[in-house]
């Protein structure tokens, strides 16, 4: 029986995936064979429903299709939940509940709120202020986790790593190393900091409600689990910063590691009054864009070649730059630095709803041979010409007077209505538009960021819930012009919503055919009369459960078999409170454990196993601390 799992590894098939799959399959059935031979006949998991092993198969399935085939997600877990309604284990209102959750419905207005803090620079700051650009990857780790972990531990941590998402995303790109190198230690630091207060996860929120509701317990105060906590989340720390070169992925490319063979020439200018004036080149950011090289600065006529790093900058300084086109994009969102030229103040379409276009001319286009200024480039095209890339030479001269010719690669700003009005023009050979590089308005950063911290304060306080702010600070958004509706809307994740609906969907399954709580009752028929053991287990079931269904659910299920357990044995009631309480939240194994994890599973380019890979260590290791440390807290 036990070399079931073992033999099942060398049956034909020849994928590394297969061989997994049929020793996690071999496995199972050992398990089960093991089960029926020396349970007892009382055993709560044989007295399940068909309703109940049809919810369990069904889930699982889904569990084995997403983590070894190329399904995705949303695609895997709405099938499942499909297969629930139509068998007639779910009925209607139940199959849609999830789609209505408040902490899905969160999670989709978030995007929202971050849109308008991407918009206006407001993100732009949080990296340059706060992360900064460390030099490796363990002090990038370290920059990352400690303010995810702060903030989370006093707002819901769910809007952190919303906010963060996008601004990891450019920092990895600044700092040449793969999103999925930060984006697990994204989640991870949030949930570490949910753990150490009352208010840090709305899971502990629940365990308070239940415990004021059905016991005699006080109300929890906001650090009572915190001396258990932080334990956790300095090992989990230290873990992260040890682990991270074995158990963490390269599952994309550094960004700006690649060659690029269109290096661009672009002309910027220092505004007046700019935030940048006095700064030296390493204080602005300019000489840490990926792909980019400062070539020279013209100051009042005359010109600085071989640009030292501790030159300061003036007003109305001309900066030539050579590089590739994400670091263009970039360039054009630093605040107090504008395109050289005057033109794009010109072009009929205000400039925040403008977008980059890479063009590249034909032999056809009657501007070959002609400068840009001579050609009238903006009256002819309404779009402005902002660099010029060819073949990886660097062009002399102003921009304006760059003659152009066949081949040549123009990365140019227009209004959203160019690429219909010339896509079939003779003009120019490709047109491609560049993603997320709408010019920032960066006179709405301070509104942004003010209503930002509304939001957070209104939620930590308790005057609105979560929902409700996000809500608030949405719609505050759109209003003031942080953001465009149209932009607003492109920039949910939708896939991430439908997959945690469809596994809210999946928990109500779970929950009202009786298989979650079958099986917690299963599995602490073997606590015996020890509580340490109980508390071990019920931590156990806890966490494994949490992995499966959502955290909320998890802790709902397992408090009252826990407090029935503490009431059998006569024992305190508060270790298994903690117990609950980080077992439900720390859930690291899989993505769709906790709402975090999914959000960064997209980002990240992760597949299923990665979670796995470093996220069951992990979970070990809290278990081992949270049993060893409770006890001592608080007594039996």
């Amino acid at each position: 029986m036990l070399a079931l799992p073992l033999f099942s590894a060398f049956l034909p098939p020849k994928t590394r995936k297969q061989k997994v799959l049929l020793a996690f399959l071999g496995l199972l059935v050992a398990c089960a064979i093991a089960l029926q031979q020396f349970a007892p006949p009382d055993l709560p998991l044989f007295h399940l429903s068909w309703q109940g092993w049809l919810t369990l198969a069904i889930t699982l399935i889904a569990f084995l299709i997403n983590a070894f085939s190329s399904l995705s997600a949303e695609v895997t877990f709405l099938g499942a939940l499909a297969v629930l309604f139509l068998s007639g284990i779910l009925d209607e209102k139940q199959t849609l509940a999830g789609f209505g959750n408040s902490g899905m419905v969160t999670v989709g207005v978030l995007y929202l709120v971050v849109t308008g803090l991407q918009q206006t620079g407001g993100l732009n700051w949080i990296s340059q202020e706060v992360l900064g650009l460390p030099k490796g990857l363990n002090t990038a780790m370290i920059r990352l986790l400690l303010p995810v972990i702060g903030l989370s531990s006093v707002l819901n941590n769910t809007p952190v790593v919303a906010m963060f998402i996008p601004v990891v995303n450019d920092w990895c790109r600044k700092l040449q190393i793969s999103p999925s190198k930060l984006m697990i230690p994204l989640s991870y630091g949030a949930i570490f900091g949910g753990i150490c207060t009352l208010i840090g996860t709305s899971t502990n929120l629940v365990v308070n409600g239940l415990l004021i509701a059905q016991t005699d317990y006080p109300s929890l105060s906001l650090f009572s689990m915190t001396a258990i906590s932080l334990p956790c989340v300095v090992l989990g720390v230290g873990f992260l910063l040890l682990a991270h070169p074995w158990l963490l992925p390269e599952r994309k490319p550094a960004l700006g590691d690649r060659d690029d063979t269109r290096q661009y020439t672009v002309e910027m200018v220092v505004e007046p009054k700019s935030p940048l004036s006095g700064k030296t080149i390493a204080q602005a950011g300019l000489r840490h864009l990926p792909g980019l090289f400062l070539v020279e600065i013209v100051r009042e006529g005359e010109v600085i070649p071989a640009v030292r790093p501790q030159e300061k900058l003036r007003d109305e300084d001309q900066l030539i730059f050579v590089g590739a086109v994400e670091s263009i994009v970039d360039l054009q969102k630093l605040r107090g630095l504008q395109p050289a030229t005057d033109q794009v103040f010109k072009l009929n379409a205000p400039r925040t709803e403008r977008q980059l276009i890479e063009a590249v001319v034909s032999n056809t286009c009657p501007l070959v041979g002609q400068t840009i200024r001579e050609g009238q480039f903006r009256k002819r095209y309404n779009a402005v010409v902002l660099a010029v890339a060819r073949n990886g030479e660097r062009l002399e001269g102003k921009l304006g007077d760059v003659r152009l010719q066949p081949g040549d690669t123009l990365l140019l700003e227009s209004p959203p209505a160019f690429l219909e009005q010339h896509r079939g023009s003779r003009d120019f050979y490709l047109f491609t538009s560049i993603p997320d590089s709408e010019p920032l308005r960066h006179d709405k950063a301070p509104i942004a960021l003010v209503i930002l911290l509304a939001m957070v304060l209104a939620a930590a306080v308790g005057w609105l819930t979560m929902l409700q702010a996000a809500i608030v600070a949405a719609i505050a958004m759109l209003i003031t012009s942080c953001c465009s509706s149209d932009r607003a809307f492109q920039s949910i994740e939708w896939s991430v919503l439908l997959v945690i609906a469809a596994a809210l969907g999946l928990s109500e399954a779970l929950e009202t055919t009786g298989a979650a709580q079958a099986i917690a009752a299963s599995v602490l028929t073997f606590t015996g009369q020890d509580p340490w053991i109980a508390l071990v287990v019920i931590y156990g079931l806890t966490t494994i459960m949490t992995e499966v269904i959502t955290n909320n659910a998890a802790a709902a299920l397992i408090f009252p078999i826990a407090l029935s357990i503490s009431q059998e044995l006569e024992v305190n009631f508060m270790p298994f409170v903690m117990a609950i309480m980080i077992g439900a939240s720390a859930s690291f194994a899989t993505p769709i454990g906790y709402q975090t994890n999914l959000m960064v599973y997209g980002p990240g380019g992760y597949r299923f196993i990665d979670f796995a890979r470093i996220g069951i260590p992990l979970n070990l290791l809290f278990w081992a601390v949270t049993v060893t440390i409770t006890p001592w807290i608080y007594p039996f």
